[in-house]
């Protein structure tokens, strides 16, 4: 991350927009205090493969618990059994 003032940043703002395009964060300052932050467009991906492959191991398991609890009976006996009762 670079931190520039806005006098500098006037001076040097094809030489910061080159960094932000390589990736880098740039903050601009006025008087010491942040005004301006300067993101590349295309960051990097939040989310690692790691962290993928455990949510969707997680969602599998997810499912099976699901289709371990469905009810077994078809709908027709659904059907049946609650016009019997009624």
């Amino acid at each position: 991350m670079h931190s520039v003032g806005i006098y500098e940043a006037k001076s040097r703002f094809s030489a910061l927009v080159e960094l932000v395009e390589q990736g880098e964060e740039v903050r601009i300052t006025r008087h010491g205090k942040e005004v301006v932050r300067m993101l590349p467009v295309r960051r990097k991906p939040v989310i690692t493969d790691e962290q993928i492959a455990r949510e969707l191991e997680q969602i599998q398991a997810l499912q099976q618990t699901v289709r371990a609890q469905a009810p077994t009976d078809s709908v027709a006996s659904l059907r049946q059994n609650g016009r019997s009762q009624a």
